[in-house]
């Protein structure tokens, strides 16, 4: 059976990147100098396989454009997961989400990390 790994992503920031994604549930898994140079870090989510890989470099400079691609994480109650963020300064969006939320419409939502990387996050 072939298992998908992991998701590498650059950062420009190695420490900002692992405190926005610890704030999101990760947690920090191995952080090692690859022989490349790269600093890395793996983050993932208890009770799942798949790791994200943080990759910052110095001679890398981070670009990401707009819409280019997302993450998602499913969570129980989006709305106390989101509130949860908002209280740790992270924007949530589209903005007036928990309105939208009590009033029936689809419970889905984007961060964006300090990057410009969005993470959707849906109520499972």
């Amino acid at each position: 059976m072939i298992q998908f790994l992991h998701t590498r992503i650059r950062v420009s920031d190695l420490d900002s990147s692992i405190n926005f994604y610890s704030q999101l549930g990760f947690e920090l898994g191995e952080r090692k100098t690859s022989p490349q140079g790269n600093q890395l870090a793996f983050l993932n989510l208890p009770g799942n396989d798949h790791f994200l890989e943080l990759t910052w470099s110095a001679d890398y400079k981070v670009a990401v454009p707009e819409d280019l691609m997302h993450t998602a994480v499913g969570v129980e109650n989006i709305i106390d997961y989101c509130d949860r963020l908002e209280k740790n300064d992270i924007e949530i969006w589209p903005g007036g989400w928990k309105e939208k939320f009590s009033s029936g419409e689809r419970k889905m939502a984007f961060v964006t990390d300090p990057d410009g990387y969005e993470v959707e996050i849906l109520e499972r």
